[in-house]
């Protein structure tokens, strides 16, 4: 029986192999369960799991190699690069264990900057799936919804623009879980002192699809945000 290969020609049970072996580590597997949910820079990944820098770029390096891992450059401050995984690979996925999720939360915030693009659309999409309550807002609200976030929600069954651009400090509340949809928000939030932010939240690094302006970027960003509200809100609702 032949043995299929991946993408870079090698069989599959060798990249499974690696995959394992990456994650028979406990401080990679603390590492990547700090991922399941939501990206982290290599500077918070180092806070979150207590281990060095130096050797936390190690084991960074041993999931990249495995193709567990991606990099991805902020952009809001173009220093920064988030870790994500990759979830869009069903191996991957698949090798994932359990994460805390957040089931005490009594609300969901998707936050962009503008929250007239990527939160209006995360939070639509929530709501087709979970009974949890969601909203969006933006730490710099526009003044409108987004024309191609309409059309892309329209396309997709949903109806967003119902509801103008908010500003956070006036949504959100005790309880809130938030999700940061774009980097600048989650810088911004990172570096917030405000006892009216929440001590909690996730952030998912999903390209800007207004710098682009096209249908495709949008419905791009939609299919990021749709699979990644889909894994929060199972996690949340197997935990409760």
């Amino acid at each position: 029986m032949a043995v299929e290969a991946n993408s870079d020609g090698e069989p599959d049970c060798v990249t499974r192999a690696r995959r394992y072996a990456a994650l028979g580590e406990p401080s990679r597997l603390a590492v990547v369960d700090a991922l399941v949910l939501g990206d982290a820079s290599p500077g918070e990944l180092t806070a979150l799991v207590g281990l060095p820098t130096n050797l936390m770029a190690h084991h960074l390096r041993v999931l990249d190699e495995a193709g567990l891992i991606r990099r991805v450059r902020s952009e809001g401050d173009r220093r920064r690069s988030y870790v994500q995984l990759r979830l869009d690979d069903p191996e991957v996925a698949a090798l994932l264990g359990g994460a805390p999720a957040h089931a005490d939360a009594t609300r969901v915030v998707f936050v962009c900057t503008r929250n007239s693009a990527r939160s209006q659309l995360a939070a639509a999409a929530w709501s087709r799936i979970s009974e949890v309550p969601a909203t969006s807002a933006g730490t710099h609200p526009a003044e409108r919804v987004h024309p191609l976030a309409v059309a892309a929600g329209l396309r997709n069954g949903l109806l967003v623009g119902r509801a103008q651009p908010q500003q956070l400090a006036d949504v959100v509340e005790p309880g809130d879980l938030l999700v940061a949809v774009c980097d600048s928000a989650h810088e911004q939030l990172s570096g917030s002192t405000s006892a009216a932010v929440p001590p909690r939240w996730l952030h998912w690094s999903v390209p800007d699809p207004v710098r682009i302006g096209t249908n495709e970027a949008f419905e791009t960003a939609f299919d990021v945000l749709r699979a990644r509200v889909t894994h929060l809100a199972s996690a949340m609702s197997g935990a409760r």
